[in-house]
């Protein structure tokens, strides 16, 4: 069995009398590619944010890589080896394709400015380097042409490729994928499965909300069901079909996924 990655714990959040996420117990495994589905409203872009450090828990107990990761900020848990990207990309859209990446490794020498003034040496290397591995992540993701470009003027495939490339800057263990089909053509849609699956095979780890079942059923080793703040189901792809808790909460006719 592989060590687990990620594990919650009573894992709770209340907006008022909502319970959007109600008492959440689970496991990742470290270098697996989970999959997290369950109809709208059912908790699963909450339980994002509570693992990201972007909501604060009412109660539960959040483990990553074997620390406890409860409470932390989001750029803590970012330096930790634990990203995400979001639904709607956010670069941005004014900066170039090449500085939106750049931009992503935390705590470069360049962020102080005494830095720019007193160890120009140090900041001007330390950037040589940021961009040649900027332009390798590019390269792997099908967006080194686009390096100039405006992130703004990019298509929605080729933004959620580039949320990709940021996060990849700070090589993750584990990447939390928010809806990354929605909104991409075919084409691109497929592209970006390909580089999901080559990360996965370099032992990067991914947690990923979609509704695009076929996507699931492709590339995910396990899968996660959540309804009404809970999680009703975990289990394999060939057998979440075949829960009827599962088929009653979200997936309705599934006799047309390929098991």
């Amino acid at each position: 069995m592989s060590d687990v990655i990620l594990a919650t714990r009573g894992l709770s959040r209340s907006f008022g009398a909502l319970r959007a996420v109600d008492n959440v117990s689970l496991s990742i495994a470290d270098g697996g590619i989970t999959g997290l589905i369950g109809p709208n409203g059912a908790g699963k872009s909450t339980l994002f944010g509570l693992i990201a450090g972007e909501v604060m828990p009412s109660a539960g107990e959040i483990d990553f890589a074997g620390q406890s990761i409860t409470g932390f900020r989001p750029d803590r848990i970012f330096r930790a080896g634990l990203a995400r990207t979001f639904q709607i990309p956010r670069p941005f859209p004014k900066m170039t394709v090449l500085e939106n990446v750049m931009l992503a490794p935390t705590a470069q020498a360049g962020e102080q400015f005494w830095n720019n003034w007193f160890r120009p040496a140090l900041v001007r290397e330390e950037e040589k380097r940021c961009r040649a591995r900027a332009m390798e992540v590019l390269g792997f993701t099908g967006l080194a042409a686009k390096a100039q470009d405006l992130a703004g003027v990019l298509s929605g495939g080729q933004q959620k490729l580039l949320e990709l490339a940021r996060v990849m800057m700070v090589e993750p263990r584990l990447i939390l994928l928010d809806e990354p089909a929605a909104g991409v053509n075919p084409a691109l849609l497929e592209t970006l499965i390909e580089k999901i699956v080559a990360l996965n095979a370099r032992g990067i780890g991914f947690l990923i909300v979609e509704h695009n079942m076929d996507m699931v059923m492709r590339i995910c080793g396990s899968i996660i069901v959540m309804a009404q703040g809970q999680v009703i189901f975990t289990g394999r792809p060939q057998d979440v079909v075949r829960e009827q808790r599962v088929v009653d909460a979200y997936l309705g006719d599934v006799t047309e996924l390929a098991l």
